[in-house]
């Protein structure tokens, strides 16, 4: 495994088959643990490229706080939905705001719902719903992330203490609020060490089957930890758990000597390991988001004055309090260190912003909700876990679309397309069209504008399909002019535009 993974730092063709291999944890953070921090950086890169990982950069807004005016948290949500960053639900506080205003607090959420379209992104909820906390843990003024590592326990003996009476009186309401949500997260640092700072690992997994039972993206938040068997213990129980994204924690819970290595590797060995892609930090002090996105990182939780999720990243120690406004920061560092340098080929922004979000909400549109992740074609799924939590949004019913993958395969079977067709873009769509496509027509013509990309997507749909894959070499006019119907596969409009006009004639999805 080490020789694989030594060689995937510098061979994409490599991380390609790694990907694909079926992967034990221990092995790969041993593999990973022995590469120099140069190495472990240019490696979580290289899965942050398509189709090994999620190439996009963004942010999650934490809106909340218990002691918020209501007009407030309705202000956060609307700053988030128009910035295109999804809400990141800390349920405990939506439900206190709800009960301070004499309202219920599912019917806060569904307001929230009602006047956004972005993501939400469901956190601190239990077995019986929203978790409830006394007042000294919604009031925690973040001590720890102040005074910095080494962390051995909660500077004010703070524990998990949670108001189960109350939890109690929300158990009526609690499918309600995970159909409205996208995403949930559940939290593993139990079997790290962390008993006294999260629920025990059996609720979590109560927390989990119900979010698979409505189909939303489950996320696993862990520890850095000491940076091995932490990592062990972590990544281990969140894939037992089914975890699609893996969301790391470090500042005073990266206790590794060597703080910023160990959060170098969490990172990557999360890349190498998340099955849905995508890999997020939920609290990083500023040089370890700076370096966790050299090597690779996917989502920063950043959050409003007063929210706690606006001190955890971003800032320093003696820097990082209650009261912070994570938000802007953590965008600034985003654009400082990615210049989007993800793979896109300058076709999106970092951090993403709403139009992103609405391309692939079209993306998902198009291919049709049921065949994507973690739905396979050959060696990998069809897209990652935004594919899967993106259907749990307004977005995606606003969605507007042309032709879909079932309107191009109808069109197809009514001898409209013929027998020879091109796809402009090498990523999802075309894996997805490709597909259904498969023994209706007698020939498919890959291009994109990335050679590598479009060489894994043709070999790929050949170990799977039966009709012919062809490359085109990245020349979109000779694959156009070769081809009896050309399709632009991809669903940024500004990238759409630009091949139809170059390519004319072509049939368009958005």
């Amino acid at each position: 495994m080490y020789e694989l993974v030594k060689d995937a730092v510098t061979d994409l063709n490599a991380a390609w088959k790694l990907s694909k291999l079926e992967k034990n944890t221990s092995e790969i953070i041993d593999a990973v643990s022995a590469l120099n921090r140069s190495e472990v950086m240019k490696l979580g890169m290289n899965f942050k490229k398509f189709p090994l990982g999620c190439d996009l950069t963004e942010i999650f807004a934490g809106t909340c706080a218990s002691d918020l005016d209501k007009i407030d948290l309705m202000g956060n949500c609307g700053l988030s939905d128009s910035i295109g960053a999804s809400i990141h639900v800390c349920a405990y506080a939506f439900a206190d705001i709800a009960e301070a205003n004499g309202m219920k607090p599912l019917d806060l959420i569904k307001e929230v719902r009602k006047a956004t379209d972005v993501p939400m992104d469901l956190d601190h909820f239990g077995r019986f719903g929203p978790m409830r906390f006394p007042r000294e843990i919604i009031k925690c003024q973040g001590q720890c992330y102040h005074e910095g590592p080494p962390f051995d326990g909660c500077p004010k003996d703070r524990i998990h203490s949670r108001l189960f009476d109350k939890e109690e009186e929300g158990w009526a309401d609690r499918e309600e609020w995970v159909k409205l949500a996208s995403s949930v997260a559940i939290n593993v640092t139990s079997v790290q060490g962390g008993k006294g700072h999260a629920a025990p690992l059996e609720e979590a997994g109560e927390v989990a089957d119900l979010a698979r039972k409505y189909g939303k993206g489950i996320e696993s938040i862990m520890f850095v930890g000491d940076g091995y068997d932490d990592l062990i213990s972590g990544f281990s129980a969140a894939l037992e758990l089914g975890a699609d994204v893996f969301v790391l924690e470090g500042g005073p819970f990266n206790q590794a000597t060597d703080r910023l290595e160990a959060f170098a590797r969490a990172v990557t060995i999360a890349r190498i390991l998340a099955p849905g892609k995508i890999v997020a930090t939920n609290g990083a002090y500023e040089d370890e988001c700076r370096i966790g996105l050299r090597s690779g990182l996917n989502a920063i939780i950043t959050g409003f004055p007063q929210n706690h999720h606006g001190y955890m990243c971003g800032y320093a120690p003696k820097t990082a309090k209650r009261g912070n406004f994570g938000l802007p920061r953590v965008i600034q560092i985003i654009r400082e260190e990615t210049n989007c340098g993800c793979g896109c080929g300058g076709q999106t922004i970092a951090p993403i912003g709403k139009d992103e979000l609405r391309a692939l909400a079209a993306s998902v549109k198009v291919v049709g909700s049921e065949n994507v992740y973690p739905k396979k074609i050959g060696d990998a799924v069809i897209g990652d876990a935004h594919w899967a939590c993106i259907t749990s949004t307004p977005l995606y019913s606003k969605a507007q679309v042309e032709n879909t993958v079932s309107d191009i395969v109808k069109m197809a079977e009514n001898g409209e397309i013929g027998d020879s067709v091109a796809f402009f873009g090498g990523r999802y769509v075309s894996w997805a069209m490709a597909k259904e496509l498969d023994g209706i027509v007698d020939e498919i013509i890959i291009s994109d504008a990335d050679p590598w990309v479009e060489e894994v997507t043709v070999n790929n749909l050949r170990s799977a399909l039966k009709t012919d894959v062809l490359r085109a070499n990245s020349n979109d006019k000779e694959a156009h002019n070769n081809a009896q119907n050309s399709i632009i596969t991809s669903t940024l409009p500004g990238l759409a535009r630009k091949l139809s006009i170059n390519l004319p004639g072509s049939i368009t999805l958005v």
